[in-house]
């Protein structure tokens, strides 16, 4: 159930995001959201989605990597934003669709 650490870290982040309606949260939410459902299919899959390892500390501790990684990409995603501007417009929501 390694999917569930970036899941609770998704929920917790989208509750902030809507008490703070911090633009730069958002990207960090959608990653979340994508850690927490790839692992869902990943699971849904194998035929293991409610299976609960023999080692749990295991899943928990891939869980914490997985989510470790998304925030370490959503950093260097805000890093490369501040010379690019078009990016940089995307991550504020100042965007035009």
């Amino acid at each position: 159930m390694c999917y569930a650490v970036p899941l609770i870290s998704a929920v917790v982040t989208s509750f902030t995001f809507r008490k703070t309606n911090y633009a730069k949260l958002w990207s960090l939410n959608l990653l979340l959201w994508g850690g927490a459902l790839f692992g869902f299919v990943d699971h849904l899959w194998n035929k293991e989605l409610f299976l609960i390892s023999p080692n749990i500390i295991n899943d928990v501790l891939l869980g914490v990597a997985i989510t470790l990684v998304l925030i370490a990409a959503w950093v260097i995603l805000l890093l490369v934003s501040k010379t690019h501007p078009a990016l940089s417009s995307y991550i504020n929501g100042k965007h035009n669709v």
